[in-house]
């Protein structure tokens, strides 16, 4: 396994939102602006740093999701000479129509092989990357809350607005608990997993993304397309349990412990 498939086609709203209190300099306020998050500059793009860390992990082939208007990705990273040990492909989401149809949107890519799913506008931990390579088949990284209250830059209060993975005795996902209100997240049995969309995918979620209908967001939701793998299409994802933090660049407050965090780590893709 050596594909994967970066979604960076999404709107940005609430990385356009401003925030005096943020104190971004002027590349990076021009950036959030732009709701491109993967391209604000944290001494460099924040994409640099997660094609670094794939490449780090084995993955040799990279497909970047994009708007058919993300001419700055594109050009940024067809420059000669930027990918050392990646090879960078390319495909276009024509309108935001959610997470399920940007991973439609990179079948071409993905053909029959298995691959790598992630966010953007997260930096996963290199130990959740290489497992998902080391997996047999389907499988998803969920992300044990004490891990990331400890080491992520995401407050509590917004963690748990955060899916919450259902897993089964014999240690596979058979859901994700989406958004959970107070109440419920305090009964959840402990410890929780999170889900920061970090999966391995097989074929049949292309099915999948192509059975669901809308949710009532009015999207096609990669959550939606996981559940009808699994109750539908009989997939079964095995939940690597992972004790490390996830770094989230959601808003224009995240930027500041999101470089702070990534100091003195060295990039090369």
């Amino acid at each position: 396994m050596d594909k994967a498939v970066i979604l960076a086609r999404g709107l940005g709203t609430r990385m356009q939102r401003a925030d005096a209190a943020a104190a971004l300099d002027g590349r990076q306020a021009a950036m959030a602006r732009s709701g491109l998050k993967a391209m604000i500059p944290i001494g460099r793009p924040f994409l640099d740093y997660v094609l670094s860390a794939l490449a780090a992990a084995g993955y040799r082939r990279v497909c970047l999701v994009i708007g058919p208007e993300h001419d700055a990705v594109r050009d940024y990273y067809q420059a000669p000479g930027r990918a050392e040990r990646l090879r960078l492909e390319f495909a276009v989401q024509d309108r935001p129509r959610g997470t399920a149809d940007a991973v439609a949107a990179a079948a071409t890519f993905a053909a029959a092989d298995p691959v790598l799913v992630i966010n953007s506008d997260n930096y996963y931990p290199l130990e959740a990357l290489r497992a998902l390579r080391e997996q047999s088949g389907p499988a998803v990284a969920v992300f044990d809350e004490q891990s990331m209250l400890a080491g992520s830059n995401i407050p509590a209060d917004r963690l748990q607005r955060f899916a919450a993975a259902r897993i089964d005795a014999g240690g596979y996902m058979c859901g994700v608990l989406e958004k959970p209100d107070a109440a419920v997240w305090a009964a959840l049995p402990r410890p929780i997993w999170l889900s920061m969309n970090c999966w391995r995918f097989g074929p049949a979620i292309f099915d999948a993304c192509r059975a669901i209908g809308r949710s009532p967001r009015g999207e096609l939701e990669l959550t939606d397309a996981v559940q009808y793998a699994i109750d539908v299409l009989g997939e079964r994802f095995r939940a690597v349990l992972v004790r490390q933090p996830v770094l989230d660049l959601t808003t224009q407050s995240d930027v500041a412990a999101v470089q702070a965090r990534l100091a003195g780590v060295e990039v090369r893709f």
